[in-house]
């Protein structure tokens, strides 16, 4: 299936299509969650406006960039420079709590129900929500871990501490050089355990993750009305959530694949009796969803 395929839109209103997912959600045996990073926008994770001027407005006045995705390809002149744009970069879009609860309200949702998710996002808001993490797959990273740059080993590291440092300490856009990470077997600068390309460090914990995601999948597969919840999920990578999604819902007549994307919420013809395609805010559609659960009890 691919995306030159006829492509459906809902003709429903939000409230017809809430009323659609809720049902959906209702009937469902088994719920497979894929996030994209219009989940975290949704709960607050932008990068640009107000937030960024917030973090940034140091480095945009020196620098002349906009926007929090720009900062991460600037050409920065010294590793020094380089470190203290992503620990403060991380430490926030990491470590700190997402400003909307839309991941709380997202797992009061799943929490009694046979789930498990896959997500491209890498700021950790699953495991900082509350999801169990052995229901998680982190496929293309998290920015809470570091990498050899090479990499020597298909090894991570945790980065807490010293992002926390870097953050704290940093003057004048700048980290201390002895903060510099930097690899314990090899001796290479470190780099974020994320996917740009064929350097993307696969550890042990991703390969457990991915073996029970499969797991999940193979025993759910045509056994049950399955709900395949797609939240927040653009065109950068289709092949790891969007396109499986289509393809599982096609091939199983019992399940139901739902699309909520502020935007971008569509699915193939094919399966369009079987969809719901919802063009809105996630958080919102959430509360709906909650407001009509607290309305039939």
């Amino acid at each position: 299936m691919s995306s030159k395929i006829p492509i459906a839109r809902s003709t429903l209103t939000f409230s017809e299509s809430v009323d659609r997912l809720r049902a959906a959600l209702d009937a469902a045996d088994t719920v497979v969650i894929g996030a994209g990073a219009g989940l975290s926008a949704s709960a607050g994770f932008v990068y640009t406006g107000e937030r960024f001027e917030r973090y940034f407005s140091d480095f945009a006045a020196k620098y002349g960039f906009r926007d929090m995705y720009s900062g991460g390809f600037y050409p920065y002149p010294s590793p020094e420079e380089y470190w203290a744009y992503w620990s403060r970069y991380i430490y926030i879009n990491r470590y700190m709590d997402p400003p909307k609860p839309v991941y709380s309200d997202l797992l009061a949702l799943v929490k009694d129900r046979d789930y498990f998710v896959i997500t491209t996002n890498v700021d950790h808001c699953f495991q900082k929500a509350g999801f169990d993490k052995t229901r998680l797959f982190y496929t293309q990273g998290d920015y809470g871990l570091f990498q050899c740059s090479l990499p020597c080993r298909q090894e991570t590291y945790d980065n807490e501490a010293v992002i926390r440092q870097m953050a704290e300490r940093q003057e004048d856009m700048r980290i201390p050089t002895e903060l510099l990470p930097r690899c314990p077997r090899c001796g290479r600068p470190m780099t974020m355990n994320l996917r740009a390309d064929d350097r993307f460090a696969e550890d042990a914990g991703w390969h457990t993750a991915a073996g029970r995601y499969q797991r999940f999948l193979d025993a759910h597969n045509r056994s049950g009305r399955t709900l395949y919840l797609e939240l927040g999920v653009g065109y950068n990578t289709p092949g790891i959530i969007k396109y499986p999604f289509w393809r599982m819902t096609a091939r199983d007549p019992g399940a139901v694949y739902a699309c909520v994307n502020d935007g971008e919420a569509v699915c193939p013809a094919e399966i369009e009796k079987q969809s719901v395609c919802i063009d809105g805010d996630i958080g919102a559609v959430l509360r709906a969803l909650d407001a009509q659960a607290g309305r039939s009890g």
